[in-house]
Order: C-alpha cells, then sequence, then structure tokens
C-alpha cells in the first residue's frame, strides 16, 4: 500500500497475463479502507496508458509514480461499484474489458491502473501494474532465457544420533522441513511449480541428506544446541521427506541439475576470514555433487559455486578455482568485462583468468522475487513479463540473454509468479527459455576486483572470523575424540558434516542461529570427551604388602571405546610403589569397566596416588585425572625391615658424602 493513501488495492486476479486480440481482459482484486472514515459512493475503475513503456529504467519510474494521473489513461467503462465501506472493511471487485477496445498500438509493457475513487471522483487508493502486448504479428528476436532454481534451506540436521550403526537416529535442531517438504510447504511447492518448467535446478546436496534421514527416521532435539542426543523427540515428517524426495526426482527427470557444493557454503565469508590451516579444513567439499547424482538418478553439474549477493574479487576466485568451482553465478559487482554494446539485460559469461567463468544474472529480477509476498503474486508476475518485455524492446533486432537467479530462500508465491511468467512470456513468443550451459557459452574476457573493491554492505553480513575459527578447532576435537572410539567412522561423517553446515550461506543474516548451531556443536564433542571418564574415588585400603587397586572407567557414549589405559602414580613411590607402567581399558557402550593396577606396599601409613586415562594410540592424557589416598596396612616385618634397611643405607650414604667433602676443604 503506497504511503498516504486511504485504502489498500490488492491484485489477485489478471486473466490472461500476456494477452492478444480478441481476449477479454479480466482484472480482481480486493479494496479496503485503511483509513478512520467511511468512503460513500465509492467505485473501482480501470486505466491504461496510451503508450507503452519502452524501457525497464521506465518501468521503474511508473511503478514509482504516485498519484493517478493523466499519464495512466483514461477512465475505461465499465466500472466496478463498491457502495459504502466502513473503516476496516474490504471488497471484492472484478472488472472486464475487451482487449481490443484498449487501443493498443505499438508492442510493449502498458502501464494499468485500478484506483478506487470516490463518489466525486477523487481517489482513495490505487495499484498499479503492467499489461504486456505482444501481437503474434511481431517479429523481434525472443530473449534467451536461462532460470535456476534453487533448492537450499537452512541446515537443520546436528553431528548428534541416537544410538550408532544401523539403527542410528540423527538429531535435528528443529522439525521445520516437516512442514516444508509437507503439501503446500515451501520445498513441496518449488519442486512441484519447477516440474515440467524448462529451468535449470540447483540443489544444495546436503538437503538431500536431509531429506533422505528424515525419510530414513530421525529426532528433534528439545532445545537447538543440545548436546545430549536423548534430550530429544521423534520427527514427524519422515513420510513428507520420503515424498518430497520422490517428487523431485520425478520434477528433475530429463533437466539439467547442477549441485552446490556440500551444504551451500558461504564462499565469500571463507575466502575473506579463513586463515592458514584453518581456511583449509573448512574449504567446500568437491563431491556433493556424487549425492545428487545417486540420489536423484540425474547426471549433475559440479562446478558451480554461488558467492552471497553475487559480488567477486579475486580471493572468492581464488578459493573457487581451489575447490574445482570454475563457474560463479554474478552479481556483476566487482565484475568487468570486455567494453561493447553489452546492456543490463545482457547476461553473457565472462572469461576470468586460471579457466574460470563469472555468469552474470538479472539483480533486478532477482530483488524483484526476493520482495514478493502473498499479495503481490500478481503483481510480481506483470512486472516480470513487462521487465522481459521492455529488454525486447529496447534492440527488437538484437539477440540478447537473461539469466535469471532467485533468492536462496525462494518463497512458493515468488516460485508461483516466475513459473506462470516464464509460461507466459514463451507461449506469447518473447521469451526463449535455454538451459544454464547454453548460457555459458561464448564469453568475453574480464577480470575481477581486490578484496579491497568488495561492497561494504555485504561484507558486514559476513560469517565473523572468529566464528571461523571455532568451527575450524572442531578438528581438533574430532581427532582427540576418535583416538578413543572403536568405531569412529559415523562419528567423522557426522562432525564433518555438521561442520560444513556451521559455514552455510543459509546463516547469512541470522547470526544468533549460526552461534547457536556452532555452539551445539563443539558442545556435543566437549560432552564425548567427558563421557570417557575416571570415576572419582576419595580412598582405598592396601593390606599386605601387594594389592591390586580397583579404578573405575566410565563411558557414557553410544558406542565401545578402546585405545585407553589407565596410569597411576604415587606420591610417595619408597611408601607405596606402582608395577607396570599401565592398564589396558576397553569398556563397552554405556557402561563402567573396572581395572585394577598393581601396587607394591614398603610401609603403613598414607599415601596419595593419582590416576590418569591416557590414548594408547600417542601417549597424550586423556580427560583430567582422579587423586585419592591409599591406606596400607600390615605390612610384613620382613618388608619394614628391608625397607628401614635401605633408608638407612641411603642415611649412611649422605654422612660419607659430607665427610669426604669436609676433608677435601681441610686440604
Amino acid at each position: 500500500m503506497p504511503p498516504g493513501e486511504a485504502a489498500e488495492v490488492v491484485l489477485r486476479g489478471f486473466s490472461p497475463a500476456a494477452p492478444v486480440e480478441g481476449d477479454i481482459l479480466s482484472v480482481s482484486g480486493t479494496v479496503t479502507n485503511r483509513s478512520g472514515k467511511a468512503f460513500s459512493g465509492a467505485q473501482v475503475d480501470l486505466r491504461v496508458a496510451g503508450e507503452a513503456v519502452g524501457t525497464r529504467s521506465g518501468l521503474a519510474a511508473v511503478a514509482a509514480r504516485g498519484e493517478v494521473t493523466a499519464a495512466d489513461g483514461a477512465r475505461l467503462e465499465p466500472t466496478a461499484p463498491v457502495g459504502r465501506l466502513r473503516p476496516g472493511e474490504r471488497a471484492d471487485f472484478r472488472l472486464r474489458v475487451p482487449v481490443d477496445d484498449l487501443d493498443l498500438t505499438t508492442p510493449g509493457p502498458y502501464p494499468l491502473t485500478v484506483a478506487l475513487v470516490g463518489r466525486d471522483g477523487s481517489p482513495h487508493g490505487r495499484a498499479r501494474t503492467f499489461l504486456p502486448w505482444y501481437p503474434s504479428t511481431v517479429r523481434a528476436q525472443p530473449l534467451r532465457t536461462a532460470v535456476l532454481w534453487p533448492l537450499t534451506d537452512v541446515p537443520h540436521m546436528q553431528a548428534l544420533t541416537l544410538r550408532v550403526g544401523g539403527v542410528a537416529e540423527p538429531v535435528f535442531r528443529d522439525d521445520a522441513l516437516a512442514d516444508s517438504f509437507a503439501p503446500g510447504g515451501r520445498l513441496r511447492r518449488l519442486v512441484e511449480e519447477g516440474r515440467g518448467r524448462p529451468v535449470s535446478w540447483l540443489v544444495d546436496p546436503d538437503l538431500i541428506v536431509e531429506a533422505q534421514a528424515m525419510a530414513d527416521g530421525y529426532r528433534v532435539a528439545r532445545t537447538p544446541d543440545t548436546t545430549d542426543p536423548r534430550e530429544s523427540t521423534p520427527g514427524r515428517g519422515g513420510g513428507a521427506a520420503a515424498d518430497w524426495l520422490d517428487a523431485l526426482r520425478a520434477a528433475v527427470r530429463g533437466r539439467e541439475v547442477a549441485a552446490l557444493p556440500y551444504a551451500d557454503p558461504d564462499i565469500a565469508s571463507l575466502a575473506h576470514h579463513g586463515r592458514g590451516e584453518s581456511a583449509r579444513q573448512l574449504e567446500p567439499d568437491p563431491e556433493g555433487g556424487a549425492v545428487v547424482e545417486d540420489a536423484l538418478g540425474v547426471r549433475a553439474r559440479r562446478d558451480l559455486a554461488w558467492p552471497v549477493g553475487g559480488a567477486l574479487d579475486t580471493s572468492i576466485t581464488d578459493l573457487a578455482g581451489r575447490t574445482g568451482r570454475r563457474v560463479l553465478l554474478a552479481s556483476g559487482a566487482g565484475l568487468s568485462g570486455e567494453p561493447g554494446e553489452r546492456g543490463p539485460t545482457d547476461d553473457g559469461p565472462v572469461a576470468l583468468v586460471g579457466g574460470l567463468t563469472a555468469l552474470p544474472y538479472d539483480t533486478g529480477l532477482a530483488e524483484l522475487l526476493g520482495r514478493v509476498t502473498g499479495e503481490q503474486a500478481v503483481a510480481a508476475r506483470q512486472r516480470f513479463l513487462a521487465e522481459t518485455l521492455a529488454a525486447v524492446d529496447e534492440a527488437p533486432n538484437a539477440s540478447r540473454a537473461l539469466v535469471v537467479v532467485p533468492p536462496r530462500d525462494l518463497s512458493r508465491t515468488a516460485a508461483d509468479s516466475l513459473a506462470q511468467a516464464l509460461a507466459d512470456g514463451t507461449e506469447a513468443g518473447w521469451l526463449k527459455p535455454v538451459r544454464l550451459g547454453t548460457a555459458l557459452r561464448g564469453p568475453v574476457p574480464g577480470q575481477v576486483g581486490t578484496p579491497a573493491e568488495y561492497p561494504a554492505a555485504l561484507r558486514r553480513t559476513e560469517l565473523p572470523a572468529a566464528r571461523l575459527d571455532e568451527v575450524a578447532r572442531v578438528e581438533w576435537q574430532l581427532r582427540s575424540l576418535v583416538r578413543v572410539l572403536s568405531d569412529p567412522e559415523q562419528t567423522i561423517r557426522s562432525v564433518r558434516d555438521a561442520q560444513a553446515r556451521s559455514v552455510s550461506a543459509g546463516w547469512r543474516g541470522d547470526r544468533a542461529g549460526n552461534r547457536s548451531y556452532v555452539r551445539g556443536l563443539t558442545g556435543f564433542l566437549t560432552a564425548s570427551q567427558e563421557s570417557v571418564r575416571l570415576l572419582p574415588k576419595s580412598t582405598v585400603t592396601v593390606v599386605g604388602d601387594t594389592a591390586k587397586i580397583p579404578v573405575t572407567v566410565e563411558n557414557a557414549l553410544q558406542q565401545p571405546v578402546s585405545g585407553l589405559e589407565v596410569r597411576v602414580t604415587s606420591s610417595r613411590p619408597e611408601r607405596v610403589e606402582v608395577t607396570g607402567r599401565g592398564v589396558p581399558a576397553q569398556i563397552s557402550r554405556a557402561a563402567s569397566h573396572t581395572v585394577r593396577v598393581e601396587v607394591r606396599a614398603h610401609a603403613n601409613g598414607p599415601v596419595r596416588l593419582t590416576a590418569q586415562l591416557y590414548a594408547s594410540s600417542d601417549g597424550r592424557p586423556w580427560g583430567r585425572p582422579i587423586t585419592f589416598t591409599a591406606k596400607v596396612r600390615s605390612v610384613s616385618s620382613g618388608a619394614v625391615t628391608i625397607v628401614v634397611g635401605g633408608l638407612l643405607l641411603i642415611l649412611l650414604a649422605v654422612v660419607f658424602q659430607l665427610g669426604r667433602a669436609r676433608r677435601r676443604r681441610n686440604r
């Protein structure tokens, strides 16, 4: 609703979207009184401008125009009476007019205005859109249009699993995908709207993995950053996920599919803030394409990267090249190509150094699709048709190219508007859909700018360097944990996948969510390490010359642990001596195991002992030590005699050495 207007006019129907000679144009919608006063004798009228808009910049000027003026055209008959409309009340309207009566002359988009006016003709509110007119006699060069169809979402699956092996159930931080995969949900509607359309599918492999995990059985954490898989409940979206996968397989059959790097990483944040070894640990996985191919039964491109916002610089292209991503979707920011007659609708590829190719896309249409809400579906469809038709009218005899890349979180409404507009423009004849591979042909040489030239607005939303460092340190936690796991492969896979999700582009604009996800990942590894520990004890009694002291190791993990040994040291080895270096410990899952450490007692009385777990593989300590007291009783007289004799020998040796030193000084 434009500011300052008393009524809101919403278009809900516009048919046909691209009329031809002999059609009846039908425009319907609702009007709502947003003022504090009643309208009397109100009616809805329709106006069509007398001239088509010849340029895309002209469309923007019309859309920004304020009140109804003579430039909007004369009022057409018939009008739709509304009568009295009280504050807050809404009324429906429908207007029908023969297209032949509109006096449309030249091809192009014509501004169309629907206005709610009072009895005296003064406007209370209006809505503007565009009527594309492309007679069958026109023979302009159609606009080659490549439309990418993204299937991405914010990450949901964590590193946690309840149980291990074939019965393991992954834990999700929420159950939002259950609704998105279900009939009417966002991701379900994207698949339904894309099926049968001439689009190129752009798929995040991790979304496929999450759907498969849900279909096989999963759980949902009680809190998003939980570290205990037992603090979860069964998920409710398994059936919806399985149906979604089936629908997706059918939709992509015979279509072009491109696989994003696994979990759709924020390549710009990684390029700008990844440091040293940490950066290499977090580089995108180039093998995500195999996941898409195996799950969907298609051949998928594996060379495409999609920087957030489409801006490029040399650090981004360097990272893309190192990871085999040689095609980058680009907004044009930071990109310069060969000068020539290319305009804003000439989205041709640009060849960069290192064998990379940048594919510019139309940022105006991307922004349009990102703003679409339920009430703007009709207006968005008509604006898309108008933009593309105006591009043809700007150079009707030139072969021009358009690349459409919707936002990552493409809404159901925007997908519907885009799919219908693509079909309408193709049927009318001014759009010619092409594949992504076709759009990449014939690049012109170009170059990208330096990181210093990267847009400040995008840089402010990047994942911070401290967060990336925190995610990189997960690798060291993981390496420490797997030293003692009897079957580490599943843990390694789930943690590495969670690392990739931690740097997903889906977190842009949701730093709190990203912080919570990373906290859950690091907390899980910390809790896992602390789940294998020595149980504390205070006192043990040693009776006799030798004894075996019990030390208990607890394993609260869901799989057995091995590769650990218990070592005990004595604070007074002359009183209590520990024999042997260490005792191996193997503990079943969710169990405790007691090992016995042999000691030899030489004298009665208390002695402080310290027990510590060590990893057998590298001899490094594991967890915290425990300290306890050994009370020695009833040491045999022989043992006491030996101890006393030993002490006397030590004392005599000290006296002898002191005497020799004194004699040397006297000389």
